[in-house]
C-alpha cells in the first residue's frame, strides 16, 4: 500500500515538473520596460505625505495607495507575477554600478555587467554587448528584437551603430510602417518641445504600440522617462502623475498582447529602474553616489512559468546585472558575452533551450 502511495505520488510530481516545464516553454516572446528613476518607496509605499498634500493618489493606508497610484502593478502583477524591492520588508534591489544615475544603470541592466568606464550620460556608444543584440543574433530572433526609448542616449547605450537594432529615438519616424505608425511619425514632429533630448512617454508608447500591432516583433524594449523628468523638477505631484500614466500604459500593453493570438499566453514582462532617488526633502528630486538611496531599485515580473510569488517578502538581495540573464533564461537562453554576466534572478523558473 505504501509503494502504491509512493509510486502516485511520484506521478503526480512528475506531472507537475512537466506541465511546468511546457508552460515555461510557451515563452516565446519579452517586454522589457524600464521606468527612469522611480522609487521603490512609490511603488510599494504609493504618495509619500512628506512631499505631497495632494488628495489625488492619497488613502489612509499604503496598501490602498500604492494601489491607487499603480493599479495594474497591485492588481494584476502582485497577483499572477513577482514584485522585488519592499526593503520594508526585507527584500532588496540595488544597482551595483557606483554612480547611480542613468546611463550607467541602463547598461548594467541591459549587459548584465557594471562596467566601471561607463560614467557618464554623455557616454559614447558602449563597448559592453548587451542581452538585446545577443538575442537577435538567435536566427529565430534575427530583425525581431525592437527598442522604442524616451530619451536619445539609448542610441548608445544599446550601440545600434554596432548591430543595426531598431532602435527608435525621440524625433526619428518608423519607416515603412502602417497608416497608424505613419499618423504617429507626423504627431512627434508637431508637438511642441518636451525635454532635451526626450520625447513624451505616451508617445514612445504609442508609436511601440503601433509597431508591435503591425509588426509583431518577439523582444521589446520600452524605455520611459518622464518620472525622473518631473522629479529632477521637484514637481512631485506630476512625478506622481507619470508613474501613475505608466502603470495605465503597461495595463494597455498587456491587455493587447493578452489578445492577441501571437502574443497571448506566450509573453513575459519584465519591468524595473535605472537607479533610485534619495529619501529626505532635497534627496527625493535627485539621485547620484552623493545622495543615499540613490542605489535603491525594484523589479516586477509577470507571465507564462513565471511562479506567482506575489509581492516578494522574503529576506534576499537582488542586483540590476541580474535583469539580463534572466531575460535571457526566459527565453531559454544562457546569455554569454566577452565581459562576466551576472545570474539570473532566483526564483524567475526558467529552462534553456537546447
Amino acid at each position: 500500500m505504501k509503494m502504491r502511495l509512493l509510486l502516485f505520488l511520484f506521478a503526480i510530481s512528475f506531472i507537475g515538473c512537466e506541465n511546468s516545464e511546457q508552460e515555461q516553454n510557451k515563452v516565446e516572446n519579452i517586454v522589457l520596460i524600464s521606468i527612469d528613476g522611480l522609487r521603490w518607496q512609490e511603488v510599494f509605499k504609493g504618495a509619500d505625505s512628506l512631499f505631497t498634500e495632494d488628495k489625488h493618489f492619497w488613502a489612509n493606508t499604503e496598501a490602498e495607495r500604492r494601489q491607487k497610484l499603480m493599479p495594474f502593478f497591485w492588481n494584476t502583477i502582485a497577483q499572477k507575477g513577482q514584485l522585488y524591492g519592499n526593503r520594508d520588508l526585507g527584500n532588496k534591489a540595488n544597482v551595483k554600478n557606483k554612480y547611480w544615475f542613468s546611463y550607467p544603470g541602463r547598461s548594467e541592466a541591459l549587459c548584465g555587467y557594471y562596467d566601471p568606464k561607463v560614467n557618464l550620460n554623455e557616454y559614447p556608444n558602449n563597448p559592453n554587448e548587451n542581452v538585446l543584440e545577443f538575442i537577435d543574433e538567435n536566427e529565430s530572433y534575427k530583425g525581431k528584437v525592437v527598442t522604442f526609448a524616451s530619451w536619445e542616449a539609448l542610441g548608445r547605450v544599446l550601440n545600434r551603430d554596432r548591430n543595426g537594432m531598431l532602435v527608435n529615438l525621440p524625433g526619428e519616424d518608423v519607416q515603412e510602417g502602417s497608416e497608424a505608425q505613419n499618423l504617429l511619425n507626423e504627431l512627434q514632429h508637431l508637438i511642441p518641445e518636451y525635454h532635451h533630448d526626450c520625447r513624451p512617454d505616451e508617445l514612445t508608447y504609442m508609436m511601440a504600440k503601433a509597431y508591435i500591432q503591425d509588426k509583431h516583433p518577439k523582444v521589446v524594449y520600452l524605455d520611459f522617462g518622464d518620472t525622473d523628468i518631473f522629479a529632477h523638477d521637484g514637481e512631485y505631484g506630476k512625478y506622481l502623475d507619470a508613474t501613475n500614466r505608466t502603470d495605465k500604459m503597461i495595463s494597455d500593453l498587456w491587455e493587447s498582447l493578452q489578445n492577441d493570438p501571437f502574443y497571448k499566453d506566450k509573453t513575459a514582462l519584465l519591468v524595473y529602474t535605472d537607479h533610485g532617488r534619495g529619501i529626505d526633502d532635497y534627496g527625493w528630486k535627485h539621485h547620484g553616489d552623493a545622495i543615499p538611496g540613490s542605489d535603491e531599485v525594484w523589479l516586477a515580473a509577470l507571465g507564462p512559468g513565471i511562479p506567482n510569488l506575489g509581492e516578494v517578502a522574503r529576506d534576499g538581495q537582488i542586483y540590476q546585472d541580474q535583469i539580463a540573464q534572466t531575460a535571457a533564461n526566459i527565453l531559454g537562453f544562457t546569455f554569454e558575452a566577452d565581459h562576466p554576466v551576472g545570474n539570473s534572478i532566483e526564483g524567475v523558473f526558467v529552462t534553456k533551450k537546447d
